[in-house]
């Protein structure tokens, strides 16, 4: 299996940009995938420079309904003819950080007739399987950070039910790919026992303290390796790293091979 990080909030290597956001080229189960779409096109720029044709990606997923990962889908389908995408049915609702800043997808694509609404656990290929966030067992509490979504003209917290994760399972190996496990990365990890996870821990706003320590120690006892990224925060990761010994960071222009 082949993973490329088309887009993050950082970039290893010079010619390839950065932005808050995450995109992710993936080789798996006898497809190419993308995986969320960042926020802009720079995804496509960065694919282009690190040899990804987009054009012949098979199957595009979208984990959850924030700019910083479908902001991207217009463009991607003005290259791509043929890819469905696959979203929660809950990903075009009006989703705010805080009440001023609007942090959706841009609503007039949800009429496109390539995208598919998932609602539930659904195989969409041989070895792809994408999971609900109701498939997460909330060992962990869950807060929304601030995150509110907008219901009959007012504002609640952010329940998450737009959030999907996706688990590839090639060659006795079992993936599972998340895009900022706002579900809580512990209660996903424990749900699921992947081999691998990739993703972000929605750590960033978390001080590097005792209960970042606790978090990583509870991490560290699963038996996963895990390639995080984008909102789990550099300062966060450098801190975690010294209590994980399976913890690694996935930049933009990165090649992860498993």
């Amino acid at each position: 299996m082949k993973i490329i990080c088309l887009a993050e909030n950082t970039a290893s290597r010079d010619g390839i940009d950065a932005e808050h956001g995450l995109s992710l080229y993936i080789e798996g189960a006898g497809k190419k995938i993308l995986f969320d779409m960042g926020q802009s096109d720079l995804f496509m720029r960065n694919a282009e420079k690190l040899k990804v044709d987009l054009s012949q990606v098979d199957i595009v997923v979208l984990s959850h309904g924030h700019y910083d990962h479908g902001g991207g889908l217009a463009a991607f389908l003005e290259v791509n003819s043929k890819a469905p995408v696959h979203m929660s049915r809950y990903a075009f609702l009006p989703y705010y950080n805080g009440r001023e800043k609007y942090i959706g997808l841009d609503t007039s694509l949800s009429s496109n007739g390539r995208i598919v609404f998932t609602d539930g656990e659904v195989d969409i290929s041989d070895g792809i399987t994408l999971y609900p966030f109701s498939a997460v067992t909330l060992r962990r509490p869950v807060l929304s950070g601030g995150l509110n979504k907008k219901v009959d003209g007012a504002f609640v917290p952010d329940d998450f039910l737009h959030e999907q994760y996706m688990m590839i399972r090639e060659n006795g190996k079992s993936v599972l790919v998340s895009g900022c496990s706002h579900r809580g990365i512990y209660n996903i990890v424990t749900s699921f026992t992947p081999d691998v996870l990739i993703g972000g821990f929605h750590f960033s706003k978390l001080p590097l303290d005792g209960t970042l320590v606790k978090y990583a120690e509870e991490l560290a006892g699963q038996n996963t390796d895990y390639y995080t990224c984008h909102c789990t925060g550099e300062g966060q990761f450098e801190f975690m790293r010294a209590h994980m010994g399976r913890l690694h960071y996935l930049s933009g222009g990165d090649v992860l091979l498993l």
